[in-house]
């Protein structure tokens, strides 16, 4: 009996460094350890939707980045897909990456294999919006972005009217740039925000959920798209009502298509407040390195500064 509760005391005791160590494991360390790499030599890129040009300036940033520090980048394709971003990480595991940079579909979905990446000895660097465990994150300062063109929206209106936000998916930096806007929304008392719906991130959902809204709310004078192809959507679906002489729209992202768009006369759109996706991507492959010389960043989360590109200073914007 006696040796039944020694064999019993000792399996509890080992069940319970057991939990302990997996509990450690699963917590979502935020620094890489000592299970680092001596050296980048191979850049797994992950993007959310390589259909949407803000992704494929972050592949341009990773074969520059690369290319400074003799490496090779290999970019893939997730087509807003949990699954396959999953897929992608185990394959990076497999191929021997050193730094796997990653602009996340879901933030809580990927954690599980952002932590094998980690425990394979692969540092992990977060772009555009944060991901569970990564050991960093690089992003524009989403609540700024949201502000800036905001604020240049409703100062346009001249200070009152009727507002939609199209929204997107439910991504940490898309909330962040609604959050920004609704901020604004409470220095203009006479600005009303009528309607919210999101689009899929994209110019044809886009277009879409501001015909519906359009429909349900026609008396509108301003729309804010939380990035620059569903406000471009927006732009379509306000030229559709014709209403292009009574609304105005700003968006994110300071995209070439936007840029293309502030050049048009008589255009509804009037504004975007920048981001940096190539340079989102080379300052993370700056952080990875910095992490393997030992010098961790001293704050995980780097905010990267958003400008305002309006029809009057287009033409001094470096774009992309």
């Amino acid at each position: 009996m006696n040796q039944l509760v020694k064999k019993s005391a000792v399996f509890t005791a080992a069940a319970s460094l057991a939990a302990l160590s997996l509990t450690a494991c699963s917590s979502g360390d935020t620094q890489a350890g000592t299970n680092k790499p001596a050296k980048i030599e191979k850049i797994g890129l992950m993007v959310q939707d390589m259909s949407n040009p803000f992704f494929s300036a972050m592949d341009k940033g990773a074969k520059e980045a690369a290319a400074k520090i003799g490496a090779t980048a290999n970019t893939q394709d997730a087509q807003l897909d949990l699954a396959n971003q999953n897929t992608q990480i185990d394959t990076f595991i497999q191929q021997g990456v050193n730094l796997i940079v990653i602009s996340a579909v879901d933030e809580n979905g990927i954690q599980p294999a952002i932590e094998r990446a980690k425990q394979a000895g692969i540092i992990v660097i977060a772009v555009d919006t944060p991901a569970k465990s990564a050991d960093a994150v690089v992003m524009t300062n989403a609540v700024q972005a949201g502000e800036k063109s905001c604020q240049y929206l409703f100062e346009q209106m001249g200070g009152k009217g009727n507002v939609l936000l199209v929204d997107g998916t439910p991504l940490q930096t898309i909330r962040d740039r609604i959050t920004g806007c609704k901020n604004v929304v409470k220095k203009f008392p006479d600005i009303k925000i009528v309607g919210q719906q999101a689009s899929k991130n994209d110019r044809a959902s886009g277009l879409a959920v501001t015909t519906d809204m359009l429909t349900a709310a026609p008396d509108v004078q301003g729309i804010f798209g939380m990035n620059d192809p569903s406000a471009l959507g927006a732009v379509l679906a306000v030229q559709q009502a014709k209403k292009s002489a009574t609304v105005k729209v700003t968006g994110v992202d300071g995209s070439p298509e936007a840029v293309a768009e502030l050049k048009q006369p008589g255009s509804p759109f009037i504004g975007t407040a920048t981001q940096n996706p190539a340079e989102m991507v080379r300052k993370a492959v700056e952080v990875a390195q910095n992490i393997i010389d030992n010098k961790p960043p001293a704050e995980t989360t780097i905010l990267i500064p958003s400008e305002l590109v309006t029809r009057p200073n287009v033409s001094q914007y470096k774009g992309w």
